[in-house]
């Protein structure tokens, strides 16, 4: 949970994972500091958005590295590809990778007040009050917020459905 909170903040693995070894190290530090007011997943996941906030702010004024000089430090480095389950029909398996990286891409564009919301409240499973207090916004805001950000997710993959659903059948495989 700490994790994808973070790398719905960061959008950068290793930085997520940095982040939240850095948050679990400042739960343990703080741990007497806990009252219980709130569960203890939704302080844990408030300690973690505060360290991606903190993050984020410090990458800032950081400069890009350029892709060019990426590119010829890891010249030749290789990792085999995984093994694939020949079990499952290819062009499913495609199909479910391709909507899978479409949803993960619209999740990603979302705008940030957004994403977080969608992100612990639709992933995660926070309940609104849990969500609101990570967030330190209202109840009514989180409801407005996922609305949205549900509503910008349809609206940017109805597009991609229609054109990559399959056809549905009937009897004798005729089309419906």
């Amino acid at each position: 949970m700490v994790y994808l909170t973070l790398f719905s903040i960061l959008k950068n693995e290793t930085e997520a994972e940095d982040g939240a070894q850095e948050s679990m190290i400042n739960a343990y530090r703080h741990l007497a500091s806990f009252r219980g007011d709130a569960k203890f997943s939704t302080w844990l996941t408030t300690i973690a958005i505060n360290e991606g906030r903190k993050r984020l702010r410090k990458t800032k004024g950081q400069a890009e590295d350029s892709i060019e000089e990426q590119i010829e430090e890891h010249e030749g480095d290789f990792t085999p590809a995984p093994l694939t389950d020949w079990r499952e029909i290819p062009l499913e398996a495609l199909e479910r990778k391709e909507l899978r990286e479409a949803l993960r891409v619209a999740v990603t564009e979302l705008p940030d007040i957004y994403r977080q919301v969608f992100i612990l409240r639709d992933l995660e499973e926070l309940n609104i009050e849990e969500t609101a207090q990570a967030l330190a916004i209202n109840p009514g805001a989180v409801k407005v917020r996922l609305h949205r950000a549900r509503m910008m997710l349809q609206k940017r993959l109805v597009p991609y459905l229609k054109t990559t659903a399959p056809a549905r059948r009937a009897f004798f495989g005729r089309a419906l």
